[in-house]
């Protein structure tokens, strides 16, 4: 964004003009005079050229006069601040130039160190002006993008279908227009070499490879969306325009892949492994394919890149599936706290595996490990285990080989999960104490870690939890409690704008009536009159 601003001046005098031209140190002041002009008519034709910031003008000049030059500068450009010159002192002529929005108005003879005053003043304003719609523009397309990576997380965990989002609709990208291509990075034994990280420590190593991936591809001048999915695991979504390819060029996916793998290792010195889905797809496609690329990340050890399609080839693949439909239905069960569910999948499993042949045990063995693993992972974003229980579980993780094994521990791991949640709070209980301190709070600066930490739980199952209870997350149920508050406070009192912004918890007044709008289809002002109006015809 340049800072040097552009002024136009007008006035059917040379002398004044050039006087203009010469007093005023505009280059000091950070204005480049871009044309001279002895009339409006002519002023109008540079201002379409040259795009003025700043027109310095007389009213009266033959052909068309400043007045009536302003009336059709304001139907073409509206931002454009006018400084007006006149001879005559009327009243007439400020209330007429007020109408359309000039603020500044001198009397001739010219007092030349007053117009560098009000030269500097309107530069000055300009600047300020712009500076701050760059930083409301920046601040909200941080917001666009933050709703868009929310919305492709929901799809990628199945929380959502395919939904109108006001502020994606109006200013993001159009989801039904758009297919992805997966990639799924996974930190190699994670899940135990985390185990001798803190806190602290862990949320070091997934920011830092978090950035790394950011970066990665950006020579490749691809448009695509990081999401970290849990910790030790992330997905490079890759967009295209729906109907531009069907289908990955793969030799071209495992140069990415790979070139990801040594971005990794070189910045952060750890391993990854790199899945990649064969197909692009739509939105409503992602959690399926997320799923099926992370089976087979975890089924293929020590596979640096991993290529998956629709057609996975396994064999006695029917038996297989139905395996692998139970470890989701296990998952699922756990993610909602369903003890029933639970043990119904549980004894499905069972029964399940007397009926797998020996032929298949091997591919049993990885399927079960496996969720354990992701169990484990699980667990561990829940706050389920504390560290001797989890090293406990390795340590039998080492010696369980058999599937007889492998389950022996899942089935402990299971019974413990219920336990903590059974020795918890209710997710009911849980989430009304949420809504009770949102609706307690909404005004103050309001954000998941809060909620969560206060309840006592991670953020993670916060989020799981809130999407389960109310249908939406929580920025959106948020979002809609504020502005159905402020419909309310416009309906029945007659605050300040700016009033009602601080009260339901915006404290810029803009960003707030942009909210507002995308909500409502209207201004707060525009809003507040309409409910008049409606008031009225029903007196």
């Amino acid at each position: 964004m340049s800072l040097m601003l552009k002024a136009l001046l007008v006035d059917d005098e040379i002398n004044i003009l050039r006087n203009l031209g010469r007093v005023i140190p505009w280059e000091d002041i950070g204005i480049e005079i871009v044309g001279l002009a002895e009339n409006g008519a002519k002023a109008l034709e540079l201002v379409d050229l040259c795009k003025p910031d700043i027109v310095l003008s007389d009213i009266s000049m033959p052909v068309m006069d400043g007045i009536t030059f302003v009336q059709k500068l304001r139907e073409r450009d509206d931002s454009c601040e006018c400084i007006m010159l006149t001879g005559y002192q009327s009243f007439e002529y400020a209330r007429s130039l007020m109408r359309y929005g000039v603020k500044e108005y001198l009397m001739k003879p010219i007092d030349y160190e007053e117009l560098e005053r009000v030269v500097r003043r309107v530069g000055h304003s300009i600047l300020v002006r712009r500076l701050k719609a760059k930083k409301e523009e920046k601040a909200w397309g941080n917001v666009v993008s933050l709703v868009y990576e929310k919305v492709l997380y929901d799809f990628l965990m199945d929380y959502t279908s395919v939904a109108t989002n006001p502020i994606l609709t109006a200013e993001g990208p159009h989801l039904d227009e758009t297919e992805y291509m997966l990639l799924l990075v996974d930190l190699e034994h994670y899940a135990q070499l985390s185990l001798g990280w803190d806190e602290k420590e862990q949320r070091l190593w997934n920011f830092a490879i978090y950035n790394v991936l950011r970066e990665a591809l950006i020579l490749e001048k691809r448009t695509y969306t990081v999401l970290q999915i849990r910790q030790g695991e992330w997905c490079l979504l890759i967009e295209q325009a729906r109907g531009e390819r069907s289908d990955v060029e793969i030799n071209q996916a495992k140069k990415w892949a790979n070139h990801i793998r040594e971005c990794v290792k070189n910045n952060v010195k750890l391993e990854v492994s790199v899945g990649i889905y064969s197909h692009y797809l739509p939105v409503t496609g992602l959690a399926a394919a997320y799923k099926r690329v992370q089976w087979e990340i975890h089924l293929s050890p020590g596979n640096n890149t991993i290529v998956t399609s629709t057609n996975p080839n396994c064999t006695s693949q029917l038996q297989i599936d139905l395996l692998w439909q139970i470890t989701e239905d296990m998952v699922s069960a756990l993610k909602q706290c369903n003890r029933v569910k639970t043990e119904e999948v549980m004894e499905a499993l069972h029964d399940q595996l007397k009926t797998i042949p020996d032929s298949l045990m091997l591919r049993v063995q990885q399927i079960l490990h496996y969720l354990v693993l992701n169990l484990l992972r699980e667990m561990r974003e829940f706050n389920m285990f504390k560290r001797l229980e989890e090293e406990s579980i390795w340590d039998k993780l080492s010696y369980s080989i058999s599937a007889k094994d492998l389950l022996v521990v899942l089935d402990e791991m299971v019974s413990k999960y219920l336990e903590v949640f059974v020795s918890k709070k209710s997710s009911v209980a849980l989430m009304e104490l949420a809504k009770a301190y949102i609706h307690e709070r909404m005004a103050k600066d309001l954000g998941i870690d809060e909620l969560a930490s206060t309840l006592g739980i991670s953020n993670s199952y916060f989020s799981l939890l809130f999407k389960q209870h109310f249908g939406v997350t929580f920025v959106e149920y948020l979002t809609k409690l504020r502005m159905e508050t402020a419909k309310s406070m416009l309906e029945e009192k007659e605050r300040r704008v700016a009033q009602i912004s601080e009260s339901v918890g915006y404290l810029d007044g803009r960003y707030f009536m942009k909210i507002f709008h995308r909500y409502t289809g209207m201004t707060p002002s525009e809003y507040r009159a309409s409910r008049k109006n409606i008031a009225c015809f029903h007196k």
